[in-house]
């Protein structure tokens, strides 16, 4: 029987589930601190065991990634017409990856960015926490 946060209702999910939930979906969001404030972009990502990793043209995400501050990646479903939906939230530190040998194995990964531009910067998110809510269906 799923858990449910007594306080808000919300089904949480285990981090089993939040990892499937992650290799489901190849957008989500990023956010990072730039200028003493913080920043979302969206971005097409891989899982990479627990890991995020997406690609980047040099700019605000890469800053951030390199920074030394927290970093946070959200995923999330709707079903807008049954008002249903899901949400993992992956907290860690973000590092541009940069060892040859990573960078080849990371490059064999479905990894696609829709956006163009040659995006050459590796990033990897390692979680630190990892958080997930479900919107049950309230019949």
């Amino acid at each position: 029987m799923p858990t449910v946060d007594r306080r808000t209702g919300l089904e949480v999910l285990d981090r089993d589930e939040c990892l499937r939930l992650l290799a489901s979906d190849p957008v989500g969001r990023v956010a990072v601190v730039v200028d003493a404030g913080p920043m979302i972009f969206p971005v097409n990502y891989a899982l990479d065991g627990e890991s995020i990793v997406f690609r980047s043209d040099a700019g605000s995400k890469v800053s951030g990634a390199t920074s030394g501050f927290p970093m946070s990646f959200e995923i999330d479903g709707i079903d807008e017409i049954f008002h249903t939906g899901w949400s993992v939230v992956v907290n860690g530190v973000g590092r541009e990856v940069v060892d040859g040998t990573e960078l080849a194995r990371l490059r064999a990964l479905e990894l696609r960015p829709w956006a163009s531009g040659p995006k050459t910067h590796w990033i990897r998110i390692q979680p630190k926490t990892m958080t997930g809510r479900r919107v049950a269906r309230n019949d």
